[in-house]
C-alpha cells in the first residue's frame, strides 16, 4: 500500500540542505520497498524516492556553496516522495542546463547509476556495450552515454516499438529479448562484449558469462530475474573475466558526493548539448503514486516515470 500523510517538515543537519521538492523520479526499487524486499540502508527515510528536483528551502549552518530558492536536483538515500526532504549538500547539484524541474526529476539516479559503473570499468572507444531494457530508465541513458564514449552498442527491449525507439537513441543493435536474444547477440558481437550492464540478474547470468569479450566486465545492478544463479568458472577464467555489483543506493556519502561532482563535469554537458537526449517521463501527481507504479510495473513504459508534487 502507498499512502499519502502528513508528516514533521525535516530539519537538515549541519551538512545539509533542505528542499522543496517539485518532482521525484520513481525507481525500480521504489516498487521493492513497497513490496518489502529492499533493505533499508542504516538512517534512510521509510518514504520511498532516490531522487528529486526542486529548491533550496533551507541550508545547514556547515553548507556554504548553496542559497534558498536555488534551482537543484538531488540524488537520495530515500524520502523524494515528499513536499521536503533533507540531503546531504555534497548529492545535490544544479539541474543540468535547459532542463526543466519536472523532467529533471528522472536523471540525477540513472546518471549516476551507469556513469559510476562504466567509469569503473573503463569503458573505451572501440569496445561493445551492452544493456538489457533499452527503453526503459537505466537503458535510456545507457544507450547514449555509452555511444559518446565511442562504444558499439547492444541492447534488447520486449516490443517493437521499444525497439524502434532504442535504436532512436543511438543503439547500433536493438533484439527483442522475447526472443534468441544470445544468438543475436553473438552474430554482432564476433569477439564477444567489453562490458554487459546487468539489471536482470540470475536469469541471464550464464548466458552474460558466455558472451563476455577476453578481460570483460558483467556488472550486475539489478534483480529483476532473480538473485542466485550459477556460472562455469571455467568459461569465466578463460576469458579472464570479471563479473562484479553494485548498490548507488548503500553508497556512503563521501562516494555519492564525488560521484555528482563527477556528473556536472562529464555527463551534465552531454545533456545540454544534446548528446544525450533525455527520455520521455510519465508524470502523476504524488497523490497518484499508485498509479505511477502501476505504470512502472507494467513493463508498457518508454523512458522515466515521475510524480508531480508540487501543488
Amino acid at each position: 500500500m502507498l499512502e499519502l500523510r502528513d508528516v514533521d517538515t525535516p530539519k537538515p543537519g549541519p551538512d545539509e540542505v533542505l528542499i522543496k521538492v517539485a518532482a521525484a523520479g520513481v525507481n525500480r526499487a521504489d516498487l521493492l520497498q513497497r513490496q518489502g524486499h529492499y533493505r533499508l540502508p542504516p538512517g534512510a527515510s521509510e518514504i520511498p524516492g532516490l531522487e528529486v528536483s526542486g529548491t533550496i528551502a533551507a541550508v545547514g549552518r556547515d553548507v556554504s556553496n548553496w542559497e534558498v530558492d536555488d534551482l537543484c536536483v538531488a540524488l537520495l538515500a530515500g524520502g523524494g516522495y515528499a513536499e521536503y526532504v533533507a540531503v546531504p549538500a555534497g548529492q545535490v547539484v544544479p539541474p543540468p542546463l535547459g532542463v526543466d524541474l519536472v523532467a529533471a526529476a528522472g536523471v540525477i539516479e540513472v546518471a549516476a547509476t551507469v556513469y559510476s559503473n562504466i567509469e569503473l570499468i573503463g569503458l573505451t572507444e572501440g569496445d561493445t556495450f551492452l544493456v538489457h531494457g533499452g527503453a526503459g530508465g537505466i537503458g535510456s541513458f545507457a544507450i547514449p552515454y555509452a555511444k559518446s564514449i565511442g562504444a558499439t552498442v547492444i541492447t534488447t527491449a520486449g516490443s517493437d516499438d521499444k525497439l524502434d525507439y532504442c535504436r532512436s537513441i543511438g543503439a547500433d543493435h536493438a533484439f527483442s529479448y522475447r526472443g534468441d536474444w544470445v544468438s543475436a547477440v553473438r552474430e554482432v558481437a564476433h569477439h564477444g562484449i567489453h562490458m554487459i550492464l546487468d539489471i536482470v540478474g540470475a536469469k541471464y547470468l550464464s548466458d552474460h558469462v558466455e558472451l563476455l569479450a577476453t578481460d570483460g566486465a558483467l556488472v550486475n545492478i539489478g534483480l529483476q530475474g532473480g538473485r542466485k544463479g550459477t556460472i562455469d568458472l571455467a568459461s569465466l577464467e578463460a576469458r579472464r573475466g570479471l563479473v562484479t555489483a553494485s548498490l548507488l543506493r548503500a553508497r556512503p556519502v563521501e562516494q555519492k558526493a564525488a560521484i555528482c561532482r563527477g556528473l556536472v563535469q562529464h555527463v551534465w554537458p552531454l545533456i545540454a548539448d544534446n548528446t544525450i537526449r533525455l527520455p520521455p517521463v510519465a508524470v502523476f501527481p504524488l497523490a497518484e503514486a499508485p498509479a505511477a507504479h502501476a505504470r512502472l510495473e507494467s513493463g508498457d513504459n518508454i523512458g522515466k516515470v515521475i510524480l508531480s508534487v508540487t501543488r
